[in-house]
């Protein structure tokens, strides 16, 4: 019954797909519609998977959004809302392939964002005196850290659970802790 609801709730999202093929950010969105399909175990064309992920996931409608705004996604927002405690400020540059984790009261308030980026619940990415932080590519957030200020998360890193990070964190780290320090780096510990 569920996967009936479903299917017939996809064909009320079809507006979606024409938004998706006008969108200037297609390619990213191919790149978040890829990472969600390969970590669900999914296979299918790009449309109908976009159109499984804009019926099953609130925090993929917000990243969609994000990535297509305008009066038309605001008027599919009016039936196909976006999780609404997951934010992501308007002026946030978010690369391809973002993947979250329950992004319940996660709050996304960067000068960039890069690709493959993943982020768990009750995370905060914001500012301090007006300036924001940067994240490199394929970077991990898990639930509860806080990173604020001007400062650069480098690629390949990973912000544990809980930390609260104010400093620069290099390439290729594990940091973890309140305030957060560095426990790996290039795989080894420090």
């Amino acid at each position: 019954m569920r996967s009936l609801i479903i299917n017939l709730y996809k064909l009320f999202l079809l507006p979606h797909l024409f938004l998706y093929a006008r969108s200037r950010n297609k390619k990213d969105i191919d790149k978040d519609i890829e990472r969600w399909a390969s970590s669900k175990g999914l296979n299918g064309s790009k449309k109908s998977l976009l159109l499984s992920f804009l019926a099953t996931s609130p925090d993929f409608r917000t990243v969609f959004y994000h990535r297509n705004r305008g009066l038309i996604a605001s008027l599919l927002n009016i039936y196909c809302k976006k999780e609404k405690y997951f934010r992501i400020d308007i002026s946030t540059k978010l690369g391809g392939g973002i993947l979250t984790g329950h992004p319940y009261s996660t709050i996304l308030n960067a000068d960039a964002i890069g690709e493959n980026f993943y982020v768990n619940h009750l995370v905060t990415v914001g500012e301090v005196e007006g300036k924001r932080p940067t994240i490199g590519d394929n970077v991990s957030i898990y639930t509860g850290a806080i990173i604020i200020g001007d400062i650069k998360i480098g690629n390949n890193s990973i912000v544990g659970a809980g930390s609260v990070v104010i400093k620069d964190v290099p390439d290729n780290c594990v940091v973890v802790g309140n305030p957060a320090k560095i426990i790996k780096k290039d795989g080894k510990r420090v």
